[in-house]
């Protein structure tokens, strides 16, 4: 194989892996859309000056540092929940912060410029 296409074969398998591993897992914004408009509730997980800056409305604020000694301000275990952040690192961690303290029905937007609404 010439040297080229073997560094090029690589970088794309990078990219490929990089683009799985940013939206594996998160749910498509319309779907999140219709998730919140039915009752579930919305998580912002960045920070103060982050959600300060600008937010969903509607969002309960939660920053990812402090969400897991503050999940009984989400309610109901059973009830959905859509979380988000600015890219979706942080709506990743917090999607198994809330899957382990017992959510049930946990949904990772991702960055919070994948909603659509």
């Amino acid at each position: 194989m010439n040297r080229d296409l073997f560094f090029f074969a690589i970088a794309a398998f990078l990219l490929g892996f990089v683009l799985f591993r940013r939206f594996a897992g998160k749910v498509a914004p319309e779907q999140a859309k219709k998730l919140v408009d039915g009752g579930a509730k919305l998580v912002d997980v960045r920070t103060s000056a982050e959600h300060a800056a600008g937010h969903i409305p509607g969002s309960v604020h939660i920053p990812l540092g402090e969400l897991a000694d503050r999940t009984g301000e989400l309610g109901d275990k059973g009830a959905p929940v859509v979380v988000y952040c600015a890219s979706g690192m942080r709506s990743a961690t917090a999607t198994g912060i809330l899957k382990r303290a017992g959510f049930t029905e946990v949904h990772d937007l991702g960055g919070m410029g994948r909603w659509r609404g």
